[in-house]
């Protein structure tokens, strides 16, 4: 994720060169931190190295929501991640080709925490799937009800779609446990943009091929 606290980095459209260097086929970004010209000409861009793109809707309004999910239309990514009102999304989708994946629990505030017990994710799991969602994006390691990996656990039982982990993955140990608990995917941003993935090398390209060793094990 070409973000930072939340918000997409101003200097977005210049780090994709560093990117594609490494080889990454998955980028996103928020629906936050630069205007949608710019949210546009980055997914152009994404796409044409070869990647798919990601937008995370922020917002936890409903209106707004619609509306993240209306740039995401317009603009042409691959899948919408985040946002709570999944039905009102999933019509504004309407026939596009773009997947859609819901924040199960309770999301909160900016940057974004998570509320709910595995019990609580679970159900939206099941309700989002018949909804017709691809998968879900949950916030477990911002969770403050409930432990991260019972809430992935959780999600895994419900779930047949894919489970994308977004939130605070600052280290291999983490991308392990995860993984482990039967995530499919994460999101990564701040840890890559402050040097805190892997110690040593604080610059984009390093902790990118740490990010990807990290999932080879």
């Amino acid at each position: 994720m070409l973000t930072r606290d939340d918000k997409t980095v101003s200097n977005c459209l210049e780090i994709i060169e560093l990117i594609s260097q490494v080889g990454i086929r998955h980028i996103g970004f928020k629906d936050v931190g630069v205007d949608p010209q710019t949210m546009g000409t980055l997914t152009q861009e994404i796409h044409r190295i070869g990647a798919l793109a990601y937008l995370e809707v922020v917002e936890t309004d409903s209106k707004k929501n619609v509306d993240a999910a209306n740039v995401a239309v317009d603009i042409g990514v691959d899948r919408l991640l985040g946002g709570v009102d999944a039905e009102n999304i999933l019509e504004t989708l309407g026939d596009s080709d773009v997947e859609y994946f819901p924040f199960p629990g309770k999301p909160i505030g900016h940057p974004t925490k998570l509320g709910g017990s595995p019990t609580q994710v679970a159900k939206d799991c099941r309700r989002f799937e018949k909804l017709g969602c691809a998968g879900v994006d949950l916030l477990a390691y911002r969770a403050f009800d409930a432990q991260a990996l019972d809430l992935i656990r959780a999600a895994r039982s419900a779930l047949s779609g894919q489970l994308i982990v977004a939130g605070d993955i600052d280290s291999p140990k983490r991308v392990q446990e995860l993984s482990a608990a039967g995530a499919d995917a994460f999101t990564i941003g701040s840890a890559i943009f402050d040097g805190a993935f892997i110690s040593g090398n604080g610059e984009i390209v390093p902790q990118l091929q740490g990010v990807l060793l990290a999932c080879r094990h």
